[in-house]
């Protein structure tokens, strides 16, 4: 059970990247970005509220960390996310993602003066070879096809740095603000964040059609990403972690990628090239090589999903 409730909670956040796909083919990334969050704070301070409460003393004593974890988080990521989503593939920007636990490994060595080993530099090097791959679409030899690289890839790169920094951060939030009641805080903060800038991006579209956002479609997918990406995932995960460990269950993480680039392929007709295999190929074995004997990585993954 606890290995279902772990695929599940993967297979949720990778679909994140198909339905935020959909959605903001005709919705702005920022309007969903702060809908998204808005109403996920309401939902989960109306059932975590109690746990917040018990927990303020320690959340005012760390809210530099809690603030900066939130900025990466619950705004820059899925921000950033959604706008290169406005124009490049899904596939992409899940294989963008799974060089964040290569990143992470770099933060740890030269921020947190880490020791990492010949496997996870291996590993980094290889998982790098594959992102390098798959920007140059398969062709190494002529950097000229660098021409095609658009701005959706560079916001989608900046979407996985800042999951990365979320993650390697992660280790300086304090112990004794439990799960739930920090991924509450943290949506409040994020959705405060991004109040002021809906503000304004509301307030430059002046031509904006608010029946877009009152659509069945749109609506059926904002209620995804509540329920699934954002509330359920996490839930989930936590249950499996605590059943299985941190260790064996944080190479589950590798199923987001992997299942936002199948969903992409299945549900939005996104052609399948040789390149993008090659590069998931390296990718998945550098990742592999990194997961192998990555402590860092593991605590990081622990104290995302550590529960009340």
């Amino acid at each position: 059970m606890p290995y279902l409730f772990l695929s599940l909670a993967a297979c949720f956040w990778g679909g994140n990247y198909v339905v935020g796909h959909l959605l903001v083919a005709h919705a702005d990334p920022i309007i969903l970005s702060a809908a998204r969050w808005l109403l996920t704070a309401l939902l989960l301070m109306a059932l975590y509220f109690n746990q917040v409460k018990q927990q303020w003393a320690a959340m005012r004593n760390a809210k530099g960390t809690i603030f900066f974890l939130a900025l990466c988080g619950q705004v820059l990521f899925p921000v950033t996310l959604y706008i290169g989503l406005q124009y490049t593939s899904s596939l992409n920007a899940a294989i963008y993602l799974s060089t964040t636990p290569a990143l992470v490994l770099l933060i740890n060595k030269f921020i947190f003066k880490e020791n990492i080993s010949s496997r996870n530099i291996y590993g980094v090097v290889l998982s790098s070879l594959g992102v390098v791959y798959l920007i140059l679409q398969g062709d190494l030899l002529h950097l000229d096809t660098l021409k095609n690289l658009n701005r959706g890839d560079i916001w989608t790169m900046g979407s996985a740095i800042s999951w990365a920094l979320y993650c390697a951060f992660l280790r300086i939030k304090p112990r004794e603000i439990g799960g739930n009641a920090f991924v509450a805080i943290s949506a409040v903060i994020g959705a405060i964040i991004l109040l002021p800038i809906l503000a304004f991006r509301t307030f430059e579209q002046s031509h904006l059609d608010p029946s877009i956002y009152l659509h069945p479609g749109f609506l059926a997918g904002l209620a995804y990403l509540i329920i699934f990406p954002s509330w359920l995932s996490y839930l989930l995960w936590n249950k499996g972690i605590l059943a299985i460990g941190a260790t064996r269950g944080e190479i589950y993480s590798h199923l987001i990628p992997l299942s936002g680039g199948v969903f992409s392929i299945l549900f939005l007709q996104v052609p399948l090239h040789s390149f993008h295999l090659v590069s998931a190929l390296l990718i998945t074995l550098g990742i592999a090589l990194c997961s192998g004997k990555n402590r860092a990585v593991r605590e990081a993954t622990k104290s995302t999903c550590s529960s009340d």
